[in-house]
């Protein structure tokens, strides 16, 4: 009897059942991809190391066995449902889309718009990874992913979406104030956001003043939970103005100063070049474009002579 160590190999069952299914060597080659010799020699190998024929060989076909014809339909049951299985999960994966980005970009721009897509493609189910991480695209956890930087990572397709550009932003109530703090020196409205973005944009301008750590408010880990703090009064904060760019049209945020700034880098969709051609990445990358290109239409007043500076051109006081 054959031990359960001492199983057959795939290949060999496969041929095994193709010939079976096929009744002859050579459709079951033909079927296969393979040669009749091939066939037979796995069918032999097979019967070998089960100990008893698997099939009478007749002139131009063959004949299954009893003990044949008992192996032949649970094989050709499991490779069905081993066919169905693969049909399946063939299905799943084309119909559910993982996306990465970064908290910023989901929740101010890619969340309102995600309804578009959805309307567009209303079979594919798609699941939002809003981190700072990088996401290790090629690990098949994740579909694509929203970066930002040069476009320079080796093994990724990058399609440029729009500039990483920034500028003060605050609630229309604090306008006045605001555009005299940007205008001398700091005052008493707290800033928000990062500081890093306001020292490139204070040099920028040629503001001749730098803030200080104790001149922010409240410290927020995302850029969307500054232009919050914003939009509630809480301070003058920096962000960008194409991100932003719902809350400017609907005047929930204003921006107390046309200077735009930016430091060379743009957000990126991303995803692997083994996966180029993949029907739901090439759809959700067309649609991202387009609505990227939206976003960056409805901004270029604001945003087309945005300047750019490098930090390491920035030096503190």
């Amino acid at each position: 009897m054959v031990q359960m160590s001492e199983l057959p190999s795939l290949i060999a069952i496969q041929a095994f059942e193709a010939a079976a299914r096929c009744g002859s060597f050579a459709a079951a080659a033909r079927e296969l991809g393979t040669s009749a010799a091939s066939v037979s020699y796995h069918v032999k190998r097979l019967e070998r190391q089960a100990g008893f024929p698997l099939f009478r060989r007749l002139a131009q076909r063959v004949e299954l066995t009893e003990a044949g014809g008992i192996i032949a339909s649970e094989a050709s049951a499991a490779f069905a449902a081993l066919r169905g299985s693969f049909a399946r999960a063939s299905v799943v994966e084309q119909n559910s889309l993982r996306i990465s980005a970064l908290p910023t970009f989901v929740a101010s721009w890619l969340v309102p718009r995600l309804g578009a897509f959805r309307e567009r493609r209303p079979h594919i189910s798609i699941s939002v990874d809003a981190s700072p991480d990088v996401r290790d695209l090629t690990a098949g956890d994740y579909d694509v992913a929203v970066r930002n930087g040069h476009g320079d990572w080796p093994g990724l397709c990058a399609i440029p979406l729009f500039p990483a550009v920034f500028a003060p932003l605050c609630a229309p109530s604090l306008t006045q104030t605001a555009r005299a703090l940007i205008a001398s020196l700091p005052g008493n409205l707290p800033l928000l956001g990062r500081r890093d973005w306001w020292l490139l944009w204070l040099t920028a301008s040629g503001a001749n003043w730098r803030p200080t750590p104790d001149e922010f408010a409240t410290s927020f880990s995302t850029e969307h939970l500054d232009a919050s703090a914003g939009i509630a009064g809480q301070g003058i904060t920096i962000g960008s103005p194409i991100l932003f760019g719902d809350d400017i049209n609907s005047g929930r945020l204003m921006m107390p100063h046309p200077l735009v700034v930016g430091d060379g880098r743009w957000f990126f969709a991303v995803y692997p070049e083994a996966r180029r051609g993949c029907p739901k990445i090439e759809a959700f990358v067309s649609w991202i474009s387009e609505a990227a290109q939206e976003s960056l239409n409805s901004a270029d007043a604001r945003v087309a002579d945005a300047m750019i500076i490098r930090p390491e051109t920035v030096h503190e006081w």
